[in-house]
């Protein structure tokens, strides 16, 4: 059973490791900016539930076994090497988007965002070595039942997820005005395109 120190530890590692900016972060930036809330927080669902795959593969003792003998795992993974680099050059190449505020975003686009949000997470090496490499570290994997992932490290990680990405996407939309501009846009999207393409690049030479 976990304790409240390893409870602790674990959602203040978790929340420093989300607020590092990242390609799942620096998209729902992109995101926030270019779609609005709505759009911004099913990406954000995205990204939790990516979180919750890993999190599900360290706890339950799989992500050895996935990594070293799943051929569906490692397909996976360069599917998600893939997507990031679609996603890079989509960021390069993004026009000019003039900022919306009454415009409300299709369930096609919601559901756009959420899958974008979660094969993100899964290529995200960032968040492989956080549930892979540092959450045994956090706490002990063993004493971890079906119960005390249920009620207690499933929730708390979709809720300092949902902090942290909200930071990030209320920080996005106050200043959305201000990067109407098409200078501004360029800036930003180039930027994630860098992070995405950087993310892929790690997770290919670790595949090699």
């Amino acid at each position: 059973m976990l304790d409240a120190t390893q409870i602790v530890t674990y959602a203040t590692a978790l929340g420093v490791a989300a607020a590092i900016p990242g390609p799942g972060m620096t998209a729902l930036l992109a995101r926030s900016v270019g779609s609005g809330a709505l759009a911004a927080y099913a990406m954000l669902a995205g990204l939790i539930i990516g979180d919750l795959t890993y999190l599900s593969f360290a706890v339950f003792g799989m992500a050895v076994l996935a990594k070293s003998f799943s051929v569906l795992f490692v397909a996976v993974k360069w599917g998600a090497i893939a997507y990031l680099c679609y996603l890079a050059w989509s960021f390069w190449h993004a026009a000019h988007q003039p900022i919306s505020t009454t415009e409300k975003p299709s369930r096609k686009d919601l559901l756009t965002a959420a899958l974008s949000g979660y094969t993100i997470t899964l290529g995200n090496p960032k968040t492989i070595a956080f549930y892979l490499a540092l959450l045994p570290l956090a706490i002990d994997l063993e004493s971890i039942s079906v119960q005390s992932w249920a009620l207690i490290l499933v929730p708390l990680t979709a809720l300092v997820l949902i902090v942290v990405g909200s930071v990030f996407i209320l920080g996005a939309l106050s200043v959305r005005r201000t990067l109407a501009s098409d200078r501004a846009q360029k800036l930003l999207h180039r930027g994630a395109a860098v992070t995405m393409l950087s993310a892929a690049g790690t997770m290919a030479i670790k595949e090699s």
